[in-house]
């Protein structure tokens, strides 16, 4: 699952958003994710099965981010 870059998001959203969705991504990390996020123009966030995947994701679009399209496995 794929964060891409936006200009509306801000580095702490992006952090807390993903500790806050992500099992394991503690607060630190998020912020480590955002700022690959920032300098690549996207960062994989989350691997796994499908199932989880689509709810993470759905969380984190309907918390704002820019998500990438998921692949169909």
């Amino acid at each position: 699952m794929i964060v891409r870059n936006d200009d509306h998001n801000t580095f702490e959203h992006v952090a807390r958003t993903l500790a806050r969705f992500i099992p394991g991504i503690s607060l630190p990390r998020g912020h480590e994710i955002a700022n690959v996020i920032h300098s690549s123009g996207q960062a994989i966030v989350w691997t796994g099965m499908q199932e989880p995947a689509e709810h993470y994701w759905e969380q984190l679009k309907g918390a704002g981010l820019t998500m990438a399209p998921l692949e169909q496995g």
